[in-house]
């Protein structure tokens, strides 16, 4: 890699790179590409769908009046370039630092962000909507969205895009950033010269005549003419999909080269026609030799060696995740249990069930970008006797919630949630925490919800699960590595609605839900040290609630304090409602409840993030001082308490 910058040194921001000849550009993209690799090197991150639109990237900029024109990226994996160019390249190695740059756009971090994403598929919704309110001020700008990276298997951009090929005011051009397979592959030079044609404001024009004057002829010659102009449109283009959702259709074309690039987009920009949808071919970490030969381990990184490509290993000696236990648990549960089959939406990585896949091929399902329809499937499969199970994110189940509530709740039918990333995940920030599961999952009657405290209860609740084939389950699980524990020869499955006594003591009682029963302990600890007595408990269930623990946690203490990764509304908010209506909290108990704040947290490293929350012992030792009255803590050993 060359670290020669003469050309990217002197851009600050787009109107610069519009001061350059069309011929430097190339150069300019070597060294955009250099930056980009060296910034994400030093701090993690998205690099290979970056990688890939770097000429367009600087293409969009020269040629669109950026930011009046607007330019939405989906899924802000493909924006490091586009920051770079835009303001913020002397502070990418402060990317998914706390206080840095975030590793999405964002509206709050410039002006050249019209529209803040982390999750997939919203930016032709998005800029329909800007070209819309553009139109209605009376403005010509174009507003340009990016779409690709996977992002087109989602069905919201299908809705956009029908909703969009009606409209008759606005400029909208959507690009189909096509790095993984083409609709129809390029076929080089003609394929360009074609390409620049067909976006010309004659070609466009003449379309539209034809179009008009078709409708005037007799009904028999109007589809006569219908047929030859798609016809003809197909054999020159292939975008008849497209086509057909009211889209004029431009590509595809060759998004690393210039000479192809710059002719068609300022014929696009210069043409009077909406919506256009230009279909560009690229290649994930292109200019990158290891992200090149390895596109899906070089989508998101952690720090690596540029020269290499070598990515920095965890020890050896390290637990496994806790995603990789709960893969190796669900091949075990599918091994004894032929109907166990597993679905995804496009994360088979990232939630391990590529795993799966290499035991059940034909039992794994990737559904791509369609959380929603990835619910609903699996409650097809549900009906017909199958035990699926859902594995993603919790942040992107979010996107298929009224699918749980009306396909799978309502129906009580034995849909599985494994629900990866619960809690704080660090550095992809706020659109990617998991905060809200509990509370939306808990709230729905005939559900079964719990959370994983360690890597063994995480097994077993994988064959709870399993076990359960009366009405939907959900478990929860944290990112990045397990506790380390020894697992046990044998699983055994939970009682369903029952939690665990971890410790007993007589005067404060810690209630933990989930992966801060560690803390929990720790805070046990130091309180035992000011001389209190202290009970820990597990919940395991948030739904059903173990109502025969919560009595003797309430009874029997003078304090009990619940600890969750959740938002307000949670487990702590059942439980709760439940001694409420039992009178217990008339008694004197004095009840607390922590969980995340009522923000959206910014990305930062996962421990300050629950430091901040009040989530760790420090945190809990805290809330038990304040509910006994005390501001101040008194020292270790002191037994005034």
């Amino acid at each position: 890699m060359t670290s020669k910058t003469d050309h990217l040194e002197n851009i600050d921001f787009p109107e610069d790179l519009r001061k350059l000849d069309d011929r430097d550009l190339p150069a300019l993209a070597q060294e955009l590409r250099d930056e980009m690799v060296q910034s994400v090197s030093v701090t993690g991150g998205h690099l290979g769908a970056g990688l890939g639109v770097v000429e367009l990237t600087i293409a969009l900029h020269k040629i669109f009046n950026t930011p009046e024109d607007r330019l939405v990226w989906d899924v802000g994996h493909q924006a490091y370039p586009h920051k770079i160019l835009t303001g913020r390249r002397n502070r990418m190695l402060t990317l998914r630092q706390k206080d840095g740059l975030s590793g999405f756009t964002k509206r709050s971090e410039s002006d050249y962000d019209p529209f803040g994403t982390g999750h997939s598929s919203t930016s032709i919704s998005a800029g329909l909507g800007m070209a819309k309110a553009s139109a209605l001020d009376g403005k010509e700008r174009t507003v340009i969205s990016v779409i690709g990276d996977g992002a087109m298997s989602a069905g919201m951009a299908y809705e956009a895009m029908n909703n969009a090929g009606a409209m008759k005011k606005g400029r909208l051009l959507v690009i189909l950033n096509d790095n993984d397979m083409s609709i129809d592959q390029p076929v080089g030079a003609v394929s360009a010269y074609l390409a620049r044609i067909t976006s010309s404001g004659s070609y466009l024009n003449f379309r539209a005549a034809a179009k008009q004057l078709a409708k005037i002829l007799p009904k028999s010659w109007e589809t006569r003419a219908k047929r030859w102009e798609e016809y003809t449109r197909n054999l020159w283009s292939g975008g008849t999909l497209f086509e057909e959702l009211g889209f004029y259709y431009v590509g595809p074309i060759d998004g690393h080269d210039f000479t192809q690039l710059l002719p068609v987009l300022r014929n696009i920009r210069d043409a009077k026609k909406t919506p256009i949808l230009l279909h560009v071919v690229t290649k994930k970490g292109k200019g990158y030799a290891p992200a090149e030969k390895a596109d899906d381990k070089y989508h998101g990184v952690g720090k690596f060696n540029v020269v290499t490509g070598a990515l920095e290993k965890t020890s050896p000696q390290a637990p496994p995740s806790f995603t990789k236990v709960f893969a190796e648990s669900l091949i075990q549960a599918a091994y004894a249990d032929k109907k166990i089959t597993a679905v995804t939406a496009a994360m088979p990585t990232g939630t391990g069930l590529n795993l799966f896949a290499k035991e059940f091929p034909d039992r794994l399902f990737d559904v791509g970008i369609a959380e929603q329809h990835a619910v609903t499937f699996a409650a097809g499969m549900a009906t017909e006797g199958y035990k699926p199970f859902v594995a993603l994110y919790s942040t992107f189940l979010q996107r298929a919630y009224d699918q749980v509530v009306h396909d799978v709740a309502i129906q009580k039918l034995p849909v599985r949630f494994a629900i990866d990333r619960a809690g704080y995940v660090g550095a992809d920030g706020p659109t990617h925490a998991g905060s809200f599961d509990i509370s939306f999952l808990s709230n729905l009657p005939n559900f079964v919800v719990m959370a994983a405290a360690d890597e063994i209860e995480l097994q077993r609740m994988v064959k709870t699960a399993a076990l359960i084939d009366d009405r939907p389950s959900a478990f929860r699980y944290p990112r990045g590595e397990s506790l380390g524990l020894t697992m046990p020869d044998k699983i055994e499955p939970l009682e369903i609605g029952k939690g665990r006594l971890i410790q007993k003591g007589k005067t404060i009682a810690l209630l933990s839900f989930g992966s801060r029963l560690a803390e929990t302990m720790k805070a046990a600890e130091q309180l035992g040290g000011y001389g209190l007595s202290v009970t820990v408990a597990d919940a395991r269930f948030a739904k059903p609630l173990d109502t025969g623990l919560l009595r003797h946690l309430a009874e029997k203490h003078e304090v009990l304090v619940t600890i969750e990764e959740g938002v307000v509304g949670g487990f702590g908010s059942h439980v709760s409602h439940w001694l409420s209506c039992e009178g217990l909290l008339d008694k004197g108990l004095k009840f607390r409840s922590i969980v995340m704040p009522d923000e959206f947290t910014e990305h930062n490293q996962p421990g300050e993030m629950y430091e901040q929350a009040g989530l760790n012992a420090s945190g809990i030792v805290s809330m038990v001082f304040a509910a006994l009255g005390r501001d101040d803590m008194s020292k270790p050993g002191d037994n005034r308490l």
